[in-house]
């Protein structure tokens, strides 16, 4: 039997404004995550004047 992902938690990135899933690495602190990536978090500047 395959292994098939269940429906995973998503956000938005307020930076890019592209949508990103739940990850294992997330799972002790996914309500403190508000970035997709590193590149967003270093940019978060950028992606919230407009």
């Amino acid at each position: 039997m395959a292994h098939h992902k269940l429906t995973l938690p998503e956000k938005i990135c307020p930076v890019c404004q592209l949508t990103f899933s739940w990850r294992k690495k997330w799972q002790r602190n996914w309500q403190d995550v508000i970035y997709c990536s590193e590149r967003c978090r270093r940019n978060k500047s950028t992606g919230q004047s407009s």
